[in-house]
């Protein structure tokens, strides 16, 4: 008998399967499909200081082994999560969750993670310092591993919840914004968040979405992905939560084997609603194909 457990620091989790923040809304219209119990946990959607409608639409387009989105942060606000959303998900929903957090300033960062740290549903808070999909947004604190430092120190200051910060792969040394979030006592990382795109309607000649370019996600990035994992791992003494592209159970067991301790499923949940559901079941017989009996064990196998 195989054992799916895995472990988020002192977090046991039944299996290492995490629906990303921003393809699984607040997690109750899934349970309407399926008991979302079995997920590991999941990371609901990206919660900023103020409601936000977000971006102007056309906002998604497709492309070859992905898609390009650029919805910007639409959530009702770090209060309403509070008060509306999160009583409706403790409905169907019996474990903690990931609470991911945005802002524009350092001053919203650290409101939210003081804000939504106070709920008992929260196992980890998830900084967003990488969202590519807002002007002058978080993305801007993520290029840095000054600014990474900064923020992950700014927010360990004032919740007593685990931090993880989320890192953009739209940089030119991913290793050295890691550092920089050790440095400012984050207790895990998540990686990667969406790489920059671009599509172009042929017969308008103009961009396809309204912002122009957005987050492009799916399959085609997941060897990006691996290969920063593998790269953080080597160089920071932090549990990694693996993302980018993954759709399969093989993609869990090699994200894990690059150095991932849990893995997030993305765009995949957009493409089919019981992506993660799927990936779960069949995560048994990818793990006896190739003679793999706990998952725990195989975390940075690679290396």
């Amino acid at each position: 008998m195989v054992s799916l457990k895995t472990k988020l620091g002192d977090w046991e989790l039944d299996n290492p399967i995490i629906p990303a923040s921003g393809t699984f809304g607040f997690g109750y219209e899934f349970a309407e499909l399926y008991d979302i119990n079995m997920l590991g946990t999941f990371s609901f959607k990206g919660t900023t200081k103020e409601a936000r409608f977000g971006n102007d639409t056309p906002r998604i387009a497709e492309c070859t082994a992905g898609m390009i989105n650029s919805v910007g942060l639409q959530n009702p606000g770090v209060e309403a999560v509070m008060e509306k959303e999160l009583p409706k998900l403790a409905k169907v929903f019996n474990k903690k969750v990931i609470a991911n957090i945005s802002g524009f300033s350092e001053e919203e960062y650290v409101y939210c993670a003081e804000k939504i740290g106070k709920s008992d549903m929260v196992g980890i808070v998830e900084v967003n310092i990488s969202c590519p999909n807002v002007h002058n947004g978080g993305m801007s604190f993520g290029t840095s591993a000054e600014s990474a430092e900064k923020i992950t120190a700014a927010v360990k200051k004032v919740t007593d919840k685990t931090v993880y910060v989320k890192l953009s792969p739209n940089v030119t040394n991913i290793v050295e914004i890691a550092k920089g979030c050790e440095a400012g006592g984050a207790d895990g990382l998540s990686l990667i968040n969406t790489m920059m795109g671009m599509r172009i309607n042929l017969k308008t000649k103009k961009p396809v979405i309204a912002n122009k370019m957005g987050g492009f996600s799916g399959p085609a990035i997941f060897p990006v992905a691996v290969r920063m994992v593998y790269q953080v791992y080597e160089a920071v003494k932090l549990p990694i939560i693996g993302m980018g592209g993954v759709s399969s159970a093989e993609d869990v067991i090699e994200m894990m084997l690059a150095g991932a301790s849990a893995v997030q499923v993305g765009a995949e949940n957009l493409v089919n609603p019981y992506a993660c559901k799927d990936i779960i079941e069949a995560l048994p017989g990818a793990m006896e194909k190739y003679g793999i009996n706990n998952l725990y064990d195989i975390i940075g196998g690679a290396h």
